[in-house]
């Protein structure tokens, strides 16, 4: 079993842990060892790990506003209030125009994305060997952010959102004029300016789906190492600190992600 020889064949254990549960979509088997020849494969594992961890915060904020106490609060409200209290005050620096959307949606990115990232500090062997124990499932990884087809899908989704609030609020005109004009004002230069505006467009989802992919896979990454090629009882020595170290990174990254979207969303009001 893999997880038993790790010691012997580290090599082998670093590729087996990079490896996605993926099911082909054509025939809705999970893949094995076969030769991907098609483009419709789909992480299964991360796509069933972001939905468990989006339903638990939508449930985690929903069974909190239900037991809202103004006299007497709990605990755990007291803790969702200064989440919120966090996000809202960061709004509020950044964003100054009103917008119902932007608060829900900080929030979810910012929750969801650090619910995400905190996967990476469960121990790295300890869900794929019950899965491989109980299901027979031989591939399975557990840290969504560390996926860059779902760190490319939530910055789409900004994306989207960047492009509809442009036209929205500049209009189609107004926003076809600004990818034109600027920064030469001139004719000659429509061409020019198009071709960096729209640079500077795209470079935005791409900063933040690649950012975060790139910190968490590292991350990742560490730790793998650490359980591949260091005996079980040394491993402690490195991946505690580490650990340690991470949690600073899985906050920081989420908050980025966050800011990053506000302040994106937020250029789509101003006028150049």
């Amino acid at each position: 079993m893999m997880l038993l020889s790790k010691i012997s064949d580290p090599i082998q254990y670093i590729h087996h842990h990079l490896r996605h549960l993926q099911i082909n979509l054509k025939n809705l088997k999970f893949l094995n060892n076969e030769r991907i020849d098609t483009f419709w494969i789909l992480n299964f594992d991360s796509i069933l790990f972001s939905f468990i961890l989006g339903t638990f915060f939508l449930l985690f904020f929903y069974y909190t506003t239900k037991f809202i106490s103004l006299k007497n609060p709990s605990k755990i409200q007291i803790f969702v209030e200064l989440i919120i209290e966090f996000v809202n005050n960061n709004i509020k620096d950044i964003y100054n125009t009103h917008n119902k959307l932007i608060a829900a949606l900080s929030l979810t990115i910012f929750i969801w994305v650090l619910l995400m990232n905190t996967m990476d500090l469960v121990p790295i062997d300890i869900i794929p060997y019950l899965l491989y124990v109980i299901f027979s499932i031989p591939y399975f990884r557990i840290v969504p952010s560390a996926d860059i087809n779902i760190t490319i899908a939530i910055a789409l989704v900004v994306f989207g959102l960047i492009i509809f609030y442009n036209i929205k609020n500049k209009g189609f005109i107004g926003f076809a004029k600004e990818l034109t004009i600027h920064p030469f004002n001139y004719y000659v230069f429509y061409i020019f300016n198009l071709i960096l505006e729209t640079i500077a467009l795209l470079s935005k989802p791409m900063s933040l789906a690649l950012r975060l992919f790139g910190n968490m896979y590292a991350g990742e990454m560490i730790f793998i190492l650490i359980a591949g090629f260091l005996p079980w009882w040394l491993q402690w020595t490195l991946s505690v600190p580490w650990a340690i170290f991470h949690i600073l990174i899985i906050f920081l990254q989420a908050f980025i992600f966050m800011t990053l979207t506000i302040v994106y969303l937020s250029m789509t009001s101003k006028k150049k």
